[in-house]
């Protein structure tokens, strides 16, 4: 089992994960010719993916993801709130394969169980995923405002984690967003600060981490050395053992054994 990103942040949103020859992406907030080429850089192309799961509606991570699954017949799984909210993405004409998914019902696109799990922020269905293989499991938490004791159990005991650190709680204070913005990042619906992202780390089960990655950074009110040291600090870690999401490259293949 192996994940890679192809870019993270509020630009846009990928990320690949791979089970024997079976491979998804989680959201699409790139157009085609740039999901394409960020594909390219893992060696992959449109058509080796299995299907593309959505977290939410909003733009970053579902503005391209209809576009590029119509156009390489590719089969998409969201949330009936998500699908509503997001049918302006739909291309004219289109011949889209749908599938509805139950926020908290497990299911399994080929040799990927996928796990949803609800999660609170400003969209109207979101979800997050956890993917496993029977085996091992990759948690994924982006987009949230903050934590929930059911977010807790579901990314404990996993083999890698990719974990929002979207802000810095002085940096969003003192920077330069209008106060209605910051009150929307830094609020209960919007996006996970790195001493919360901390906090989570520190209460769950990180027994089997192999992997940490922080990501859907904030390019204004952030930096991976912040970041990356709210999650060194609560798991006990060298701070490079932690990874970051960019958001022009994303991260390459990260192996889970």
């Amino acid at each position: 089992m192996r994940f890679a990103s192809l870019g993270s942040g509020s630009a846009g949103n990928a990320l690949v994960v791979e089970v024997n020859n079976t491979r998804l992406m989680l959201d699409c907030g790139f157009s085609i010719k740039e999901a394409t080429s960020r594909l390219a850089r893992l060696d992959l192309s449109p058509e080796s993916l299995a299907g593309v799961v959505i977290t939410h509606e909003h733009d970053d991570h579902a503005g391209g993801a209809f576009k590029f699954a119509a156009k390489h017949n590719i089969p998409v799984w969201l949330t009936y709130g998500t699908l509503k909210m997001a049918e302006r993405y739909f291309p004219n004409q289109h011949k889209l394969q749908l599938h509805v998914i139950d926020s908290h019902n497990a299911f399994n696109i080929a040799d990927i169980e996928v796990q949803p799990y609800p999660v609170p922020h400003d969209a109207r269905e979101p979800v997050q995923f956890v993917f496993s293989n029977g085996h091992h499991r990759l948690g994924v938490l982006t987009d949230v405002g903050r934590t929930t004791v059911h977010i807790e159990q579901q990314l404990s005991a996993c083999d890698a984690l990719v974990l929002e650190c979207n802000h810095d709680a002085a940096m969003l204070r003192n920077g330069p967003y209008a106060s209605s913005l910051k009150q929307r990042v830094g609020g209960e619906w919007g996006h996970l600060e790195n001493s919360a992202a901390a906090e989570l780390l520190s209460k769950i089960d990180r027994s089997k981490l192999q992997h940490i990655i922080a990501a859907h950074l904030s390019a204004k009110n952030n930096t991976p050395l912040l970041a990356k040291s709210a999650l060194a600090n609560a798991s006990g870690c060298e701070l490079d053992w932690i990874g970051v999401a960019d958001q022009v490259m994303g991260f390459d293949w990260r192996q889970i054994s």
